[in-house]
């Protein structure tokens, strides 16, 4: 028996106008999908609703992959691949498999001779730095820095020491709520020449993507409190 295809479905990072992130041909293929990985079914099926599927949702058949799945669960998700099902792979916002628990399915997928298709759609991290301005030739993602303060500060200006050595761009992220306080930090102990992006509701009605230097942000700090933001530093 022919094994099914693994489709990495991104997803709108918003609320918005669906036609403006997810190209019309990747919404075709992910409409005729009865089989989903997703991270939380609710706003999966809000999705799948979105984007007009062929089967009713009560016939999509959905498991669950999350940061509680355990690494011995994972094989087991591939079970519909196996025998011969197109399975989508969906996470909350933007592409799955990037800052995101479907790296380890991916990675099982191949192990077991699985056709992996990436499809095209919004990431984040990437849109924020094609708009800063800093340097897209050499960059880094870190993920999320350290929650405790210090330990934040001297990641911080750890990054920032390795950007000036490498002339490298730095991105990073936090969770949305304690953005301010990580905003707060990088122009507090950067130098005042180094550059700073911030890039928040990236694709939405509201978004805001500016760069400056630390000392300009100084001056007057953005409300990006709860917003979803991307930091870029270099300096």
């Amino acid at each position: 028996m022919n094994q099914g295809t693994l489709y990495l479905i991104p997803v709108p990072l918003g609320p918005g106008d669906i036609a403006w992130v997810i190209p019309v041909a990747v919404q075709q293929r992910v409409s005729a999908l009865g089989h989903f990985i997703v991270e939380h079914p609710k706003t999966a099926r809000q999705f799948l609703k979105q984007i007009g599927c062929t089967l009713s949702l009560q016939e999509i058949k959905m498991q669950v992959l999350d940061e509680h799945t355990r690494p011995e669960d994972i094989a087991h998700l591939l079970s519909p691949l196996l025998a011969g099902n197109d399975v989508g792979l969906l996470s909350e916002a933007g592409c799955p498999a990037v800052a995101d628990p479907g790296a380890e399915l991916v990675r099982v997928a191949h192990q077991k001779g699985i056709r992996v298709v990436p499809l095209v759609g919004p990431s984040s991290i990437l849109l924020a730095l094609m708009a800063s301005g800093l340097n897209g030739q050499r960059f880094m993602f870190h993920g999320y820095l350290p929650v405790d303060p210090e330990k934040r500060l001297m990641k911080i200006l750890e990054l920032e020491k390795e950007s000036i050595s490498r002339d490298q761009t730095q991105i990073f992220i936090e969770t949305p709520y304690r953005n301010q306080k990580m905003l707060e930090a990088i122009v507090q102990v950067c130098h005042g020449t180094t550059s700073l992006c911030i890039a928040s509701d990236i694709t939405l009605t509201s978004e805001y993507i500016t760069t400056k230097t630390t000392k300009e942000w100084n001056h007057l700090l953005p409300n990006i409190n709860k917003r979803p933001s991307i930091f870029l530093l270099h300096g």
